[in-house]
């Protein structure tokens, strides 16, 4: 015997309630402070990083070309949950419309999905600049890079997409309480009233895809990195490899580390690791990589440290000179 039929506008006139952090009410204030300082660092630091290799015309080099692109997307992922998280902390606005949520769900997993991809071509750029320098320019010309970003960008709205359009046709007639600080997928798909186990089976499978292929090939790179660094004669080369490299593998480990613990965690450890836990994991995987990524490349980058400081003198002298 069929029911009767689901009303979509009852749908998507619905309003969710983000709890926030579930047993970490007493901490808000502190959280709101704590994301707010990190949202500040990350769109200061990755607009910094974005306008001097903007502006510097020695740094349009494609290994700076991946980065500024990755400053970008930071900006966008941190853009699309820090916000509403600190209403949550600070104000207690919890309240966010169906479209909204759906909104924010589609570009936190786009701009991770994006993410990973600027990962795996960054490990190329250098796997090409130490194995291959003398074919360095003749490989990665602006045609080619172009199609990568593109390519990047359009492989995470293709998975994407389906996931955003799966979760959001299905009916939502009961609770509208999310026990997240954002959309999250899973804490989403709880709430239907259909099954929502087809949306979470493609969202782990393409997340696992997507993810473990990257980190294969981003492991592949540097196993011949490495080895092609320790066949240097020059002591000097190998340090300048090893110091270049170290910047992308702490940027990798920021962020695949507390992305798959969270990920698997939301999967296979609902039982065993406290909520609170769950959703900080899902929160820090989101905040922490944007606003250290800026960090470790202004520190550890010489020419775009260097640039940095040189911006930063002229504009200050020039403003002290008005």
């Amino acid at each position: 015997m069929l029911g009767p039929p689901y009303n979509h506008t009852m749908k998507t006139s619905a309003t969710f309630f983000l709890v926030g952090i579930p047993g970490l009410q007493s901490s808000y204030l502190w959280l709101a402070i704590s994301l707010s300082t990190m949202y500040t660092i990350a769109l200061l630091g990755n607009t910094l990083i974005m306008t001097v290799i903007c502006i510097d015309a020695s740094l349009h080099e494609p290994m700076y070309c991946f980065l500024c692109v990755l400053a970008a997307v930071d900006i966008v992922m941190a853009s699309s949950v820090v916000p509403k998280m600190v209403s949550i902390f600070f104000s207690g606005d919890s309240s966010i419309s169906f479209n909204a949520c759906f909104t924010q769900m589609y570009f936190v997993h786009a701009a991770t999905a994006v993410e990973t991809g600027l990962l795996l071509a960054m490990a190329f750029d250098r796997y090409v600049a130490i194995c291959k320098p003398l074919h360095y320019k003749r490989i990665l010309t602006p045609k080619v890079m172009l199609g990568m970003n593109v390519t990047i960008v359009f492989r995470a709205v293709i998975f994407m997409s389906p996931l955003s359009w799966m979760l959001s046709h299905l009916p939502f007639c009961g609770s509208k309480v999310v026990l997240h600080s954002y959309c999250e997928h899973m804490a989403v798909a709880k709430l239907a009233c259909a099954d929502p186990m087809p949306s979470s089976l493609y969202s782990l499978i393409c997340s696992s895809i997507i993810v473990g292929c990257d980190v294969a090939f981003i492991a592949a790179s540097y196993v011949l990195i490495l080895r092609a660094v320790f066949n240097l004669s020059s002591e000097n080369a190998q340090q300048k490899a090893v110091s270049t490299c170290g910047s992308h593998v702490s940027v990798m480990a920021l962020y695949y580390l507390p992305g798959l613990t969270s990920i698997y965690v939301a999967w296979l450890g609902q039982s065993t690791v406290p909520l609170h836990t769950q959703v900080l994991l899902a929160d820090l995987y989101l905040i922490i990589p944007p606003t250290l990524n800026p960090i470790i490349y202004g520190l550890r980058t010489k020419q775009i440290r260097e640039r940095i400081w040189n911006l930063l003198v002229h504009c200050i002298f020039d403003h002290s000179t008005q």
